[in-house]
């Protein structure tokens, strides 16, 4: 194996979450018991010190029919039209003709914002059924894999580039970013926004460890990456959304100076210690210790005979569930808003997907899979709570 980032050969392991399935592959009655199973193990790079994969599940298995929907929430909705609205005040608001292109762009949530204000808009999205959808929804999308090949073939470049949490799925990584970089006008800004190692480590969010995302960035790393391609960050903020991720704003190398909010993000990254090794080992003493605590948690309500139900059925909560061992025996169903999951199955678990609002009741305990979004499904959710209903959270956040 070759790091993803810098090429080097030397790793140590440091978390390692079994053979799992692929998370985001919901399976039909007939697919139940036939899925793959993967390796999905954490490893160091000692000369980059970048977390990552050591196993590749092919981008053409993952991406190119998925079902995940990124218009779902009220939060990510409301967090897009925000990071739209700043890269436009800070970057190009007096610019009369401004284009964006969206690499993994989804159901164009994030590029309907700045449709709304005037950018010629382009997104880039792999799966045809998803990509199909925002092309419906009047936002223009091309399905394919980005790559240097592809971004040849746009014939323009860009004032802004988004990648909103695909930066780190990347198979082609450097490919991509060269694409970035050749597509990227010369004042342009790449909005790169990533799951932040620093936060994953301190909410012990292991569960967004799966196979999409083979790569766990800090600030130090995501630099690493960056130089290679003549590419800088000279902005980045920590953002909530998804439990803690970084907005990072990026130009060409030397063409923006770095802000002092950069400077302190990176001096509290270095005291932290979050690129050394033994961060990632503390992580894994932690994960046991999640783990002990809400398998307990869990045995204790089905011994007083209350009915469970998992809230959501993301990625990661297929990480959780296969790692914690927990099936039928504990959790009759996952709720979820998206339709395109009607019918289908939890990979491994091989738990039903119910639709909300067609339940015919509500169970004692929900257990919170997409406990990303907290303060959106508390503040929902006040009618139930008061009514007795549980709302625990595996991956307790602020």
């Amino acid at each position: 194996m070759y790091c993803r980032v810098c090429d080097a050969t030397e790793f140590t392991p440091v978390i390692d979450l079994k053979n799992q399935p692929w998370g985001n592959h919901f399976l039909t009655a007939e697919e139940r018991g036939k899925e793959p199973f993967y390796p999905l193990r954490v490893v160091y790079c000692h000369n980059c010190q970048t977390a990552q994969l050591d196993f590749t599940v092919k981008k053409e298995v993952m991406f190119s029919d998925h079902t995940y929907l990124s218009g779902m929430t009220a939060s990510l909705k409301n967090h897009f039209e925000e990071t739209t609205q700043d890269v436009d005040k800070r970057f190009f608001q007096d610019k009369k003709s401004k284009s964006v292109l969206d690499i993994g762009s989804n159901d164009g949530s994030q590029l309907s914002y700045y449709q709304q204000i005037g950018y010629d808009i382009l997104g880039i999205e792999s799966s045809k059924r998803v990509a199909d959808i925002a092309n419906k929804n009047g936002i223009p999308t091309k399905e394919a894999f980005f790559n240097l090949e592809l971004a040849k073939t746009l014939n323009k470049r860009f004032d802004v580039i988004n990648a909103s949490g695909i930066f780190f799925h990347l198979e082609e990584l450097h490919s991509v970013t060269q694409g970035i970089k050749f597509l990227l006008k010369d004042d342009g800004v790449f909005v790169v926004q990533f799951l932040y190692m620093k936060s994953i480590m301190e909410n012990c969010a292991f569960d967004q460890i799966y196979h999409e995302h083979l790569l766990y960035y800090t600030l130090q790393t995501v630099q690493m990456l960056l130089t290679r391609h003549g590419l800088s960050l000279f902005d980045a903020y920590l953002s909530p959304i998804h439990g803690g991720s970084i907005i990072g704003f990026v130009s060409h190398t030397g063409a923006r100076a770095p802000t002092s909010r950069l400077q302190e993000l990176r001096s509290a990254e270095d005291a932290a210690g979050t690129n050394q090794i033994d961060a990632y080992l503390e992580l894994a003493k932690n994960i046991e210790k999640t783990k002990v605590k809400n398998v307990n948690y869990l045995l204790q309500c089905k011994k007083e005979g209350k009915t469970i139900y998992g809230m959501g059925a993301p990625v990661k909560g297929n990480t959780l569930l296969n790692y914690f061992d927990l099936g039928l025996e504990t959790i009759d169903c996952l709720v979820e808003k998206n339709t395109l999951r009607r019918d289908l199955y939890s990979p491994g678990k091989h738990i039903p997907i119910a639709i909300e609002g067609e339940l015919p009741k509500h169970p004692d305990v929900y257990y919170v899979l997409a406990w990303n979004f907290k303060k959106e499904i508390l503040a929902k959710y006040q009618d139930l709570i008061a009514t007795g209903v549980e709302f625990y959270f595996p991956i307790d956040i602020p």
